[in-house]
């Protein structure tokens, strides 16, 4: 089932009192849409696919028109998803940067996805508010959830690069909730976006749990998002939940698992599409069974059902779908 605006906050706002975390996972194909929804769903776990400007830009093809692939990819997500009754999943905006306030508002009031993110972190701390609240404006008309961000997180994770890393300071982060009524808060507490190792990532887990009591106690609790979290440790993301993550966000680790699948069917299957050495060109025949995308694609989604399956558990959503 696609979960619209109403029902994913209702979502977070079981995550946030019961103590677990959603995951929320990047897409692009088909493949990973499909093996995302059967893994949440096997789970009985409701999830969040998200598209970034990048996504949404290869999704439309050489024309590069956002609009096009945004509906697009919100298309497929809808239709997969309506055959499955144990889970729910909604869709967001990654990292839209102020520059795609348009395509923002665009995917909102087209009924695309359920949640958005504004991420104004590099602008001064006064514009990162003025135009975050702008879009939670917009959202509000709509019922779809917003997510904001101050502070940088380390790395490349798509169109989004910065080589600095800047903590969260959990006043500025109250400051931040109350002036612009976001859903969900996205702190930079030391994780990396791209391919990393949580064993060699620093991270101030406490500083999550210092933002949301301070949160808390001014009675403006809000969700916090862990961004950057592919590497991580199953502990440091229990206890990124314990202290008051309710999503985290996976992109680089469905990338890994799929490349790895995909390589090693062709590790085991190169014959069936390039002739062996010691087999002469007349005798060759390449071996279509084999060779049909949907063996190969057919692994790779296999692998990406596998990891949100994993996911799911270490985030203790397991059997805590709303719809259940």
């Amino acid at each position: 089932m696609f979960l619209q605006g109403e029902d994913l906050r209702k979502v977070f706002l079981k995550a946030k009192k019961e103590r677990f975390g959603i995951i929320a996972s990047n897409v692009v194909f088909d493949s990973t849409i499909r093996g995302l929804i059967e893994g949440y769903n096997s789970k009985k776990s409701d999830g969040l696919l998200q598209m970034s400007s990048g996504a949404v830009k290869f999704a439309s093809g050489n024309l590069k028109n956002m609009n096009v692939g945004a509906e697009l990819i919100s298309s497929m997500i809808k239709i997969i998803s309506s055959q499955y009754k144990n889970s729910g999943v909604g869709l967001h905006i990654d990292h839209a940067t102020p520059n795609y306030f348009d395509f923002i508002v665009y995917c909102i009031e087209n009924g695309l996805v359920s949640s958005v993110m504004i991420d104004a972190s590099k602008e001064k701390f006064e514009d990162n508010v003025k135009v975050t609240k702008e879009v939670v404006e917009v959202a509000r008309k709509y019922g779809v959830v917003v997510e904001g961000e101050i502070g940088y997180i380390k790395g490349n994770e798509d169109e989004i690069v910065s080589n600095d890393e800047l903590y969260t300071k959990p006043e500025e982060a109250l400051e931040f909730v109350k002036k612009t009524g976001v859903d969900l808060f996205a702190a930079s507490v030391g994780t990396n976006h791209g391919v990393t190792k949580g064993s060699q990532v620093v991270l101030n887990l406490d500083l999550i749990k210092e933002i949301d009591t301070l949160l808390i106690k001014n009675n403006v609790e809000t969700g916090i998002v862990l961004h950057g979290a592919s590497g991580l440790t199953a502990q440091q993301q229990i206890t990124a939940i314990q202290n008051g993550v309710v999503k985290i966000n996976k992109d680089t680790r469905y990338q890994m698992e799929m490349a790895e699948a995909v390589q090693k069917y062709w590790e085991i299957n190169k014959d069936a599409i390039v002739r062996p050495n010691d087999v002469s060109l007349e005798d060759y025949i390449p071996e279509k069974k084999r060779f049909d995308p949907r063996k190969w694609l057919g692994t790779a989604e296999k692998s990406v059902q596998e990891a949100i399956e994993s996911l799911v558990e270490i985030s203790g959503s397991v059997n805590k779908s709303i719809l259940l």
